[in-house]
């Protein structure tokens, strides 16, 4: 069984007097996407722990197959395939898969992915193809460069080329790859196709799941963004949870490090509102 790798960021209150313990009452998990780690959100989590007035601990978590990769969760954060991995959480909390070692969240955030299949399953072929191009590349290389100009002579895409290149960490004097391939792909595959409607249509009670979303159209068309507004405008019911939909204008795909301070502006002060709920 394989051990999910961590990190626990603290705001500057979260010490205990008189030692080195740190304490806290409020969890936030996070969760990165595809190919990436949970230092990803490093800059981020440090940005949301310090604008937030009490004591708070971010989780950020390396996903199995991914970095390093094993309280109770007030805040589950998570991008892209992140994103996925949070709603399944979500979802087998509500189903009680985890008995009574895991509260149910009250806040899911999920950052630029839908919470349904995906619709046109091309593109998303297209990239477990380039990744399963990677095993005729070394396993071991002198610089991030270099991998970058390997991957482009074999033609693939640049930006693909540069993300993955970003995704490398230290092995002796060489790089290698943060993340296993073949588990990537699998974990992949598995996000595409993963359906969460029904978790957002009967969103459990005390539960508010936000989609954080960009405006791109290739990533969100017409009929999910429609679906999503409809169920985001439903009247309050004291019998289900809420659903919030949420869209940065002018960002990629990485919108925690593409537009920061506005995922600030609309998450912290949702998650400071569970401070006040609590007590």
């Amino acid at each position: 069984m394989s051990i999910i790798a961590f990190k626990e960021i603290f705001n500057s209150s979260s010490s205990s007097s008189g030692g080195s313990e740190k304490t806290y009452s409020f969890t936030a998990f996070l969760i990165h996407g595809l190919l990436g780690c949970g230092d990803d959100f490093a800059d981020f989590a440090n940005s949301l722990v310090t604008s937030l007035s009490t004591d708070w601990r971010m989780v950020l978590v390396d996903l199995r197959c991914h970095g390093n990769s094993t309280d109770r969760e007030d805040v589950v954060i998570g991008h892209s395939l992140g994103g996925k991995v949070a709603l399944q959480y979500a979802s087998s909390c509500a189903n009680g898969d985890y008995g009574d070692s895991a509260q149910l969240p009250k806040q899911v955030w999920v950052i630029d992915v839908g919470p349904g299949k995906a619709e046109d399953k091309s593109q998303y072929q297209e990239l477990v193809n380039a990744l399963q191009k990677l095993h005729t590349l070394p396993s071991l290389f002198p610089s991030q460069e270099w991998l970058l100009n390997q991957m482009i002579d074999l033609g693939f895409p640049k930006f693909l080329s540069e993300w993955i290149s970003n995704s490398l960490k230290k092995s002796g004097e060489y790089m290698t790859f943060s993340f296993d391939i073949d588990g990537a792909i699998q974990l992949f595959e598995s996000a595409v196709e993963s359906d969460y409607w029904s978790l957002l249509e009967e969103t459990p009670r005390g539960m508010e799941i936000a989609i954080v979303r960009t405006e791109s159209q290739l990533s969100w068309t017409q009929d999910v963004v429609e679906r999503l507004e409809s169920l985001a405008s439903r009247e309050s019911d004291e019998s289900r949870g809420k659903v919030s939909v949420y869209v940065v204008s002018d960002s990629g795909h990485w919108i925690y490090k593409d537009q920061p301070e506005r995922l600030l502006e609309i998450m912290a002060p949702k998650i400071v509102s569970l401070v006040h709920w609590k007590l």
